[in-house]
Parts: C-alpha cells; sequence; structure tokens
C-alpha cells in the first residue's frame, strides 16, 4: 500500500502536523486525515529508493533496554509520544532512532502504538506487535510491556549464555586447525627435505605425513574451494524448506548437543506461550505467533497441527500430548495449568526450570570440553612432532644403512 507524507493543521488549536499515512489513493489519504480533524495542506507520495528498503534490525539489547525504559516511564504517568521523544534522543544506535522517530510520527498521526510498531516487523516481531496490541486494548500496556521486557531480558539472557559456553571450545578447535595446518604446510616439508638427503627408508609414521604434507601443498587450493563449496551448499540447503526441516529434525536427535538444542526451543515455546496467555492474546492467535517463532521447523508443524485440534474442541494439553516433540513434563503442567486455570504460571514454571537444565547442562559440558581439546590439541601436535623426531631418534641406522 502506498504511504503519503503529509503536512495538516488540527481544525480546533491550529497546531501543524508532519506525519505519513498509509491509504491506497491520494484521495482516500485525504479523506482519512479529514476524519481526524486534520486539515491537509500539503500531501505527496512517498517514493522509495530504488534497491533500499527503509528500517532494519537491532540488537536484542537494544530492544529490552527500550522496552523496559519504555514500561517504566508509561508506568511513571508520562505521554506516549513524550516518553518516545526522550527515548529517541538517548538512543545511540541509529537505526532504533529512526524506527522510534517514524512510531512517534505515526502516533501523532493517529496511528495507534501497536500498529505503528508493525510498520517496522525487523525490530518488533509478530509476538512484540500482538502483546502490545492486547496492552493497548486492555488498558495495562505499562504491565504487558513490562512483561515484554522480562521476557526478551530472558531470551537475551539464554541466547548469551549458549554464545559464551561454545565461544571457549570453537577457539581452540580454531586455534588447533590454524596450528596442524602451519606445521603440515610450512614445518614438515622443511623436514622432509632434510631427511630426503639421507637417502634411506623413514619410518612408516614420518614417511605417511610427509605424503601427506606434500598432498596439501599440492592440492590445497582445491580443498579451500572443496571445503568452502561444501560449507556454502550446505548453508543453502538448510535454508530451504525441505533442508531446514531436515537439519531441524536431526539437530535435535545429536548426542549430548542434540538434548541443548530440544530444551532451547522447548524453553522458547513455554516462556513465549505464558507471556501471551497472561497477556491475554486469543489462544489460536498464541499459537500461531508461539508456532513461528519456536525455532523449529517440526516444533511448528507439531504447534500448528495442535491449533487445528484446539479449534475442533481439543485442550490444549490433549492437543500437544499427540506429538512427541513436547515431553511428559511439559504435557502434565499444562494438564495441572488447565485443571488450576493457571496455564501462564504452570509454562512460566516449565521455562524457568528448562533455562535452569540449560544452563546446568552447558555448565557440565563446557567442563568436559575444556580438557577434551587439551587432549586433542596434544595428540595432534604431539603426534606431528613425533613423528619428524623419530628419524632422529633413529639416526644411526638412516645414516649407517645396513649393508646387504
Amino acid at each position: 500500500m502506498p504511504s503519503y507524507s503529509y503536512l495538516a493543521r488540527e481544525s480546533t488549536s491550529g497546531r501543524e502536523i508532519r506525519a505519513a499515512i498509509d491509504a491506497p489513493t491520494e484521495t482516500a489519504a485525504i479523506q482519512a486525515l479529514l476524519n481526524r480533524n486534520l486539515l491537509v495542506v500539503q500531501i505527496q507520495e512517498k517514493v522509495a529508493k530504488k534497491g533500499k528498503t527503509g528500517g532494519g534490525s537491532v540488537a536484542l539489547a537494544d530492544l529490552v533496554v527500550f522496552t523496559r525504559q519504555l514500561a517504566t516511564m508509561i508506568d511513571a504517568g508520562l505521554a506516549m509520544v513524550q516518553s518516545l521523544q526522550a527515548l529517541a534522543e538517548q538512543t545511540e544506535n541509529k537505526v532504533m532512532r529512526d524506527v522510534i522517530k517514524d512510531v512517534t510520527t505515526r502516533l501523532e498521526g493517529g496511528d495507534n502504538f501497536s500498529e505503528a510498531l508493525g510498520k517496522h516487523p525487523k525490530v518488533f516481531n509478530r509476538l512484540y506487535v500482538c502483546m502490545v496490541d492486547a496492552g493497548e486494548k486492555g488498558g495495562l500496556l505499562a504491565e504487558i510491556l513490562s512483561r515484554l521486557a522480562t521476557y526478551l531480558e530472558s531470551t537475551a539472557r539464554l541466547r548469551k549464555k549458549v554464545k559464551s559456553s561454545m565461544m571457549y571450545p570453537t577457539a581452540v578447535t580454531g586455534v588447533a586447525m590454524t596450528i596442524t595446518i602451519f606445521l603440515l604446510v610450512k614445518v614438515v616439508p622443511v623436514f622432509g627435505d632434510v631427511f630426503s638427503g639421507f637417502g634411506a627408508n623413514l619410518p612408516a609414521p614420518t614417511q605417511l605425513l610427509i605424503d601427506f604434507s606434500n598432498w596439501m601443498q599440492k592440492w590445497y587450493i582445491l580443498i579451500i574451494l572443496a571445503g568452502g563449496g561444501m560449507g556454502y551448499g550446505w548453508i543453502a540447503y538448510i535454508k530451504t524448506k525441505a533442508g531446514k526441516e531436515f537439519w531441524d529434525g536431526i539437530r535435535i536427535k545429536l548426542p549430548i548437543f542434540g538434548a541443548i538444542a530440544h530444551k532451547i526451543c522447548l524453553a522458547r515455546f513455554a516462556r513465549t506461550l505464558s507471556s501471551l496467555i497472561r497477556s491475554g492474546v486469543p489462544i489460536l492467535e498464541v499459537l500461531t505467533i508461539v508456532a513461528n517463532t519456536c525455532g523449529n521447523v517440526i516444533m511448528e508443524k507439531a504447534i500448528k497441527t495442535a491449533a487445528g485440534d484446539i479449534e475442533k474442541g481439543d485442550g490444549i494439553s490433549s492437543a500437544l500430548a499427540k506429538h512427541p516433540i513436547f515431553p511428559n513434563m511439559i504435557i502434565r503442567m499444562l494438564m495441572a495449568g488447565e485443571q488450576t486455570g493457571k496455564i501462564d504460571s504452570m509454562l512460566e514454571r516449565v521455562a524457568d526450570f528448562l533455562d535452569e537444565e540449560i544452563e546446568t547442562t552447558l555448565g557440565g559440558l563446557t567442563s568436559l570440553i575444556e580438557p577434551l581439546l587439551i587432549v586433542f590439541l596434544g595428540v595432534v601436535v604431539g603426534g606431528i612432532v613425533i613423528c619428524m623426531f623419530l628419524p632422529i631418534f633413529k639416526m644411526t641406522e638412516i645414516m649407517n644403512p645396513p649393508k646387504k
């Protein structure tokens, strides 16, 4: 739908307003402004620059700060426009600042807050917009924003834990691969040239390592291209519908890491479902949003199928129990929540429990990976060094081979 920028005056106060409005035609835009008691002075269709799109994504941390501060300001009694203007002035992120200014302009033009947020889907996802919309309709916007900020903080904390836990193993693995490649490409050939002058047979491990080093030197360009091509092909494949479904099905079944990935998806499902139900969003709309934000195609299909069963009259617990991706613990908690009328509280407890389990598993995994990586690094580098020094240990036999 086209967007029109306009300059108008309020018919009562005469205050000038510069804003934008979406309408199918210019006439429809003018009529909509007249219905708001605005006298149009100037109006022009906004034309986007070719090859560019408006808006952009922002870091989750910036979104958390914005939501928490806005909730505090509204709870303190400040007007929405005044609060947004203050947040725009103090926000350092340029994309976030531009988005807040645009939302403010749309509010001044007569849009609802949730409608204005919905114009920036890269920053405010459907979950965010729906919760704000429920808060506006129920007159509990400050409380809903506070819950939303808590939810985003929990999400950011979990994401940070996962990243920090994987940072050390990734760094050590990268260092190990770099050292191994350096030894094979730069160091081993030097020893190979020295040993070749002896004119004697080298120990089998040493000869095998030198042959492998020569092979790598000869074909390293093709090896790099093949590795890069396979990596690019795999990433492109898992972005397709079939590839994503295949990878999501395999990922939650992997040893150790699969259990963590499964729990992360379940924690996100439980926390999102709890937040939306508590905010008063209709259950079928809740399930649609949760399905799109759970982060796993298999779980997404299960939730959408369960939504169809719920629409036919089944309970939430009985509908989800048909899908093995949801463990018995979650089904039993949902069942208890349905019986007591406290589904949101039960789901929040489930999410907290899963977060604790994820943290414990990641902590134990990190403690286990550290010595394993050190052993791996020692075996690889130590093995290469031993292979290179084996001929030196047998120097007498190599320099004075037995006479035939």
